[in-house]
Parts: structure tokens; sequence; C-alpha cells
């Protein structure tokens, strides 16, 4: 879950501009690829309902929710005495505390463990150290690279661990697309080796092939080393080549590895993994059939092979780790109608940002205001509504404050396997990640929300508002955008989940304004010191957003019939399943 901070730096790259290699290139995590669907919308169909009238009750909360209390919570949780929430960090446990306070003052029953609002959740984390060694071997000559300067590590632990060289394959993008009838490994043996690829994907105008200009789950680092380690590779290497003016630089890639890696205990152990620098990746090629500036070419004109190198690699790694507990913190608003009270609809949003991190002009606090204090000051204010003024919907809410989300959705991970509410009783999940600050919005996008019948229900309810809904125009940016946050984990267990984000037409700023802070906000401030309460937000826009979310929540709890799958969802199978075991 990675973005970038400003423009690239540093020398020019052999790979210089492939006119589709910028968005394609930029990681984007959960808040940059959510909002950045709103650069696909132009040429969707905006889609409007009805404009049902709300209920009384409905009308009620709307009018009771409170832009004042919203932004009392987000001092809070986005101040620097929070110290950026990081993942097990005392200001981490200070803002589950303060949620946990919160959720007792409304009255919402504590489901976390022991009678208490934490889920607690043991996880690990660690830190290379400089001693850590990753050798190329040619022959009789050994080059060693150093950690920082020369790679850095997506893996760490015992079983990162290469004692004796292992040969080095180059797999071109180390991509299996059977969909695009697209393999870098055909008929290509791997087993044992360390495999070597490109970041990104093959070049492509072609919205039908990788989904023309925008990335798709197979750019994904991890998906490749999956890939390479379903073949029986030993590791990977990823070339950080810079392939356009806005791909990252080393020192920005050498940033955002600064941060603690974390996992949960029971994850399966990883192996090696790293990226290295394009100009110490010239060592791999050497007296290769083709240089590294061949397979440059190869990348612009489409031309892409794979073939074996001549070096091996070994790697001995040496890690000051820790073991902590961190916690997802869970309380239930009970629903009026005692049919429905062991069921429940879960409303979820992380609270965990980067923590402490690399000093960015005197500052290094990672505070992570909009992503995610403003979407958990939202969530706070919407149990504070429904509690507190008693216009409870006729089934549970469940709220559930999710840790470690920028660590890989652990926390979302770690609930769907052990959930406070039984999956197949669980009707829905909606998530807040981040909450609209540019303006006030004329339409919304329901990252997910084709996939089930949450669909019509988020139609209603923007048409409610006087919106409507705009879809993303590519099926494959949707499955991207879609994974990339802690709704993912609740789908692949089966309960149809939504994230809703504003659109890209401001009432006051229009289209081009919308586009023009979106694409300033996610350069100078995601994932910097600089999300924070300094910023100008616009308190109508999260109003309005935070008002969405509300009626989205009340009208889904409000309903006898839960939301399905839609015929054909990938996610369904897991539905039928829950429901078969009773999980």
């Amino acid at each position: 879950m990675r973005a970038r901070r400003r423009q690239g730096r540093g020398t020019r790259s052999i790979f210089g501009r492939s006119p589709l290699s910028v968005p394609r290139l930029a990681p984007v995590l959960a808040l940059a690829a959510t909002l950045a669907a709103a650069f696909l919308l132009r040429g969707a169909t905006p889609a409007r309902a009805e404009a049902p009238a709300p209920p009384d009750r409905l009308r009620a909360a709307i009018e009771t929710f409170s832009i004042d209390s919203l932004f009392a919570h987000l001092e809070r949780l986005g101040g620097d005495a929070m110290a950026g929430r990081g993942t097990g960090t005392p200001g981490g446990d200070a803002a589950a505390d303060y949620l946990a306070a919160r959720l007792r003052e409304y009255g919402l029953r504590p489901m976390g463990g022991d009678g208490t609002y934490f889920q607690r959740i043991p996880m690990r984390g660690s830190f290379p150290l400089p001693e850590s060694r990753l050798e190329i071997a040619r022959g009789d000559s050994i080059r060693s690279l150093a950690l920082g300067d020369d790679y850095l590590l997506y893996t760490m632990g015992e079983e990162t661990h290469v004692p004796k060289p292992a040969p080095l394959f180059f797999a071109g993008y180390g991509i299996v697309a059977p969909e695009y009838d697209y393999d870098d490994y055909h008929d290509r043996d791997v087993e044992g080796s360390i495999v070597v690829f490109l970041e990104g994907e093959p070049p492509s105008e072609d919205p039908d092939y990788f989904a023309g200009a925008f990335p798709t789950i197979h750019s994904h680092p991890e998906w490749k080393q999956r890939v390479a380690i379903a073949r029986g590779a030993r590791g990977s290497v990823m070339i950080g080549a810079r392939r356009g003016p806005d791909s990252p630089s080393w020192e920005d890639r050498r940033s955002d590895f600064a941060f603690e890696h974390v996992t949960l205990p029971y994850d399966v152990p990883r192996n090696l993994n790293v990226v290295v620098r394009e100009g110490p990746a010239r060592l791999l090629f050497e007296q290769s059939p083709h240089t590294l500036e061949d397979v440059a070419l190869m990348d612009r004109t489409g031309t892409m092979r794979s073939f074996p190198l001549a070096a091996s690699m070994s790697f001995r790694g040496a890690f000051r780790e820790r073991d902590f507990l961190a916690s997802n913190v869970i309380g239930l608003l009970d629903g009026r109608d005692p049919l429905l009270r062991e069921t429940c609809l879960v409303l979820s949003a992380h609270y965990d940002h980067l923590g402490i991190g690399p000093s960015v002009d005197g500052d290094s606090i990672y505070n992570g205001v909009v992503d995610n204090a403003i979407g958990c000051a939202g969530l706070l204010e919407i149990a504070r509504v429904l509690a507190v003024s008693g216009r409870k919907p006729l089934r549970p809410i469940l709220f559930v404050f999710l840790t470690a989300e920028e660590k890989g959705l652990l926390g979302a991970r770690h609930y769907a396997l052990h959930p406070a509410v039984p999956l197949s009783r669980t009707i829905a999940a909606v998530n807040l990640q981040g909450l609209a600050i540019f303006d006030e919005f004329e339409d919304v996008i329901g990252i997910g929300a084709e996939y089930s019948t949450i669909e019509d229900v988020l139609a209603e309810t923007a048409a409610s508002f006087g919106l409507e809904v705009s879809a993303a125009s590519s099926e494959h940016y949707v499955s991207e955008a879609f994974a990339r946050s802690d709704q993912f984990a609740f789908a692949q267990a089966g309960v149809p989940s939504v994230l809703v984000v504003d659109g890209v037409r401001g009432r006051r700023i229009g289209e081009e304004g919308m586009l023009g802070s979106l694409a300033a906000w996610t350069r100078e401030r995601y994932h910097t010191p600089f999300d924070d309460l300094s910023q100008p937000i616009d308190r109508s826009a999260v109003l309005l957003h935070g008002r969405v979310i509300l009626s989205l929540a009340f009208s889904l709890a409000e309903t006898y019939a839960p939301p399905q799958w839609k015929a054909g969802s990938e996610y369904a199978r897991a539905r039928l399943r829950s429901i078969a075991e009773g999980r």
C-alpha cells in the first residue's frame, strides 16, 4: 500500500517515458486508488434513481448529524498527540482507547474480548539492519549490494534467507494473465531460481488489454511475488527503474520502505522479495543474453522476452524484531426488531496510519487526517446520532474500527477469521476510507457496489440527496480499487461490501477543479506529514458525505431483505460457504 509523494527525482532512466507507464507505475493504496477512480468517470454514464422520501426516523437522524461533533473527533485523532497512530505504538493505542471511550459513552455494547471493546491481535514487527548482506555472484566474482542505497526489502525474517547462491532468471514483467493470453513464464522452469522482473505491465492503449493506461491487479508487486513463488521460485527481484517522470525516484522508495514491516504471526512465511535500484540492477544482466538496456528497448517496443541470467544471488538478513498486540475496536448498536438481533450490518473504518517516519521539512509525524482519521470521526458521529438520539434502525449495526490497514489489511483479515458476529449473519459491510474534502459533490461512486444489490440501495440513497451514482468505465479498474482497502477482506469472506466515495463533479469548483484538487492532494499530501490538520477541508463536503453514509447504513439496516451478491460474482461462493458452515 504505497503512493508517491511528489514528482520523481534523480538520474534519467534508460527506460525513458513509456506513454502508458505513469499511472501504471504509481502503486496506489486504498485511498489513492479509490479517489483516483474519479479519473475514469469521463464517458461513464451516471445513474439517477427515483428520489424516495426518507422515513421520519431517518430524516431526523440526518438532521442530527453534526459537523462540529465530527471535527472534534478529527482534531483528537488527527492531532500530533496521537503521533500518527502507528500500528503497535503508543499513539495507535491511544487512538484505540479514544474510540473505545466514545463507544462506551454512546452506550454501544462491547464486542471485543473479555467484555471489552478491544479485539486483541498478535502481530510481529520487523526492521532490516545494515548488516544484511545481498550478494550477486558470477563465477569467482561476488558483489555486495547495500541495503537502502541499492536495494529494499519487501519481506523480512528467517524465511527470507538464501544462504547458497540461487540462479537468477529474468521473467519480463513477472506476469501470468490468461485473460489476456499473456505468460512471462511460458515454457520456462524457474524452480529453485530467484526471478527478476520489471515493475508494471506491458504498455497498452487498448482498454481490453491490461486495462489500457490503468493498472490491473497483475501490476501489484505482491501479486507478482506470489506468481513467482507458486512456480517454485526461491524469491523475486523487482527492478526499480523509473519508466516515466512521475514514477517514483529511489529516494521516494526509501521513504516508503522506512516504516516497520508488520505481519500476522499465522501468515504463510514469505520468501525473499526485494526491489533493486536501476544502477545496481545492471549487474544482474552482465554476461547474459541481453543487457538491461536491451530490456528497456523491449519494454518500449512491446517485444518483452524471458531468459536466464548468468548471475546468482544469496541473502543473509539481519533484523530487529518484536512481537506485540494491536486491537480492532468493536461496539454493537442494538436494533429495534428482536427478530433481527442475531444479525448485523458492519460499518468499518481503519484508524491506523503510518506513525513516525522520515522527516519532511522538519515534520516527522504522519498524521493521516484524511487517511483515515476523518473516516473514523465520521463513523463515530454516525454511532452517536443513532445511539444517543434513539433513532435506531431495525437491525443491529456493528461499528468496527480496524487496525493495520496500512500494513496490508491485517486488522480486517483477522476480523474475517474471528468475527464478533458470524459472517453468515452479517448482511453487508460499508467501509469508510476518507470523506470528501474539496467541495460538495453532485455524484458518488460505489466501489464494489455493482457486485451486489447494494447498488440499488446506494442509488436510492444518492437520489434522496439529489445525487447521481457514477460508474468507473473500466471493469478492471473497479476490481483494482475494490481490492485496496478493508472492504475487500469482508468481500473475500463472503459479505457483500462497498466503499462509497465522492465523485468528480463539484458544485462550486466543477469537474476540473475536483480533478485538479485530487491530483495535487495525492501528489503533495498523501502518505506525507502534510496530511495533517493544517490542510484546507471543506466542512460542507464532509457533512454531505457523512450524511450520505449515515443514510445508506440506515437504509441497509432497516430492510428485512439483506443484500445479495449478483450472479457470477466471484465472492458469492464464499457467502454460500459461510452460510453452510454457520460461521
